[in-house]
């Protein structure tokens, strides 16, 4: 990784709870003229691993396709955003001082032993790592980690949860929105009942409006925004849209295990494909034979446009099958 430009914020160094500065660890370069900066200087690096610094790997899962596999499966299961990061730790050494996470983790060690101390200060637990074992922190779960005899690896899987009051804030700023942004009536200071009145009134609506919420709208809402909002995790889409044009009824498709992929169906009649960065609106006049043609698609492993036949007539399921790989939720099979 260093050899191919790895950059900052990709890598952080901590040493002994500190985060050493980037210029510690990096220098500058220029590509055909411009300038290139944060770069990882792979001999300062080891220099401050010798010292006993951490190197974290951020983001892991946006470069490195068993972890993007893992994080986007999980995301699908849990329906909550993840992420992975990488700690290297040289021997005897620890990253950082006892902290929290404001989120959910689970630690797996890869290589070498780290001893973990978790647990409020003064009650804490002790718990060995070693290379297969995996650990769940709950979120504000207090802890530290040292490695042992040998150079140290884990990762460590983030999952930023979404909560109940999450959801029920969406409802409320949504009938506080119904509450007039007019001026308070000058006088009120003299008079409190200017005020007390006109608020109870406003009070009173905001509570009706959001006993009145239609909770599947804003949940179907809440459910799409997180469908149509995971990074793009299209590995090699560049030559599957340019050798799309090839494919044929023979041709052996399947899903890509990255990108969530959930129909929709709109008040309108048409049905909306969302495929995890983006949506997909679909012809109202092939509703009714899009639908069975997705499922096909979607519930099996893997698949040729022949498949599709019962549903689709030929020139429409090879369209069909073009655009979806255009869009990164089909390849072909290797």
């Amino acid at each position: 990784m260093i050899a191919s430009g790895l950059r900052t914020p990709a890598i952080r160094v901590v040493k002994d709870g500190t985060i050493q500065p980037q210029a510690s660890y990096t220098r500058n370069a220029s590509i055909a003229g411009q300038a290139l900066s944060g770069l990882v200087d792979g001999r300062k690096l080891l220099a401050l691993v010798n010292e006993g610094a951490t190197i974290v790997l951020q983001g892991l899962h946006r470069y490195w396709p068993p972890l993007t596999e893992l994080v986007a499966a999980l995301e699908r299961e849990l329906g909550h955003p993840g992420q992975a990061n990488a700690y290297l730790t040289p021997a005897g050494s620890q990253g950082f001082a006892p902290h929290v996470d404001a989120h959910d983790v689970f630690v797996v060690q890869t290589a070498g032993e780290k001893v973990w101390e978790i647990g409020p200060e003064g009650e804490e637990s002790t718990l060995a790592m070693r290379p297969g074992t995996v650990l769940y922190l709950p979120t504000n779960s207090r802890h530290s980690a040292r490695a042992q005899d040998t150079l140290s690896l884990h990762v460590t899987i983030g999952i930023q949860q979404q909560t109940w009051r999450d959801l029920a804030r969406t409802a409320v700023l949504a009938a506080l929105d119904e509450v007039p942004d007019t001026h308070l009536p000058a006088g009120h200071l003299d008079d409190p009942e200017l005020l007390a009145g006109p608020l109870r009134a406003h009070l009173d609506a905001v509570a009706q409006r959001v006993a009145d919420t239609d909770t599947e709208a804003l949940v179907g809402d809440h459910q799409s925004a997180f469908l149509t909002s995971r990074p793009p995790r299209l590995s090699g889409l560049l030559s599957e849209a340019l050798l799309s044009e090839l494919i044929n009824d023979d041709t052996v498709l399947r899903r890509r295990a990255t990108n969530p992929a959930v129909v929709v169906d709109r008040p309108d009649g048409t049905l909306r494909l969302l495929l995890g960065d983006r949506t997909l609106d679909l012809p109202a006049r092939l509703t009714d034979r899009l639908r069975p043609a997705l499922a096909t698609i979607l519930g099996a492993h893997s698949f040729t446009p022949a498949d599709l036949s019962q549903h689709l007539d030929d020139q429409s399921r090879i369209v069909l099958c073009r655009r979806l790989i255009r869009e990164g939720l089909l390849v072909r099979e290797r």
